[in-house]
């Protein structure tokens, strides 16, 4: 009997994902996210992933929604802030190499929703 096959993270990761950096604003991000379908960006600095930004910290930047704003004042307001100022971080990433059932754990330990590699 062959031993069991173990997946690993290399084949499962999307490759080149689409990037936002630290400057970005939010407008630009919540644009991206929304043409992508994605619901996670990672960010970088210098070529360095140094967090994720996700749907969910769009809406909890963007809590003009409950205030009232309208759909125009909400993207005005989405032009003002940095994707630095309510990405996640610092980041966890994982390596290629290991394998998805680690990868699954770690997700639920930390109570993410992406895993940059």
């Amino acid at each position: 009997m062959a031993p069991e096959r173990i997946a690993t993270v290399r084949e499962i990761m999307m490759k080149g994902p689409v990037t936002l950096e630290c400057d970005d604003i939010l407008d630009v991000a919540d644009d991206v996210m929304e043409l992508g379908r994605v619901r996670h960006l990672p960010v970088q600095e210098n070529g360095r992933v140094v967090g994720v930004l996700s749907q969910r910290d769009l809406f909890h930047s963007a809590l003009v929604k409950v205030l009232g704003f309208k759909h125009r004042e909400q993207k005005d307001l989405m032009r003002t802030i940095r994707v630095r100022d309510v990405m996640s971080h610092p980041v966890i990433t994982i390596l290629p190499n290991e394998s998805v059932k680690n990868a699954a754990r770690l997700m639920m330990e930390k109570q993410i929703g992406c895993l940059p590699v």
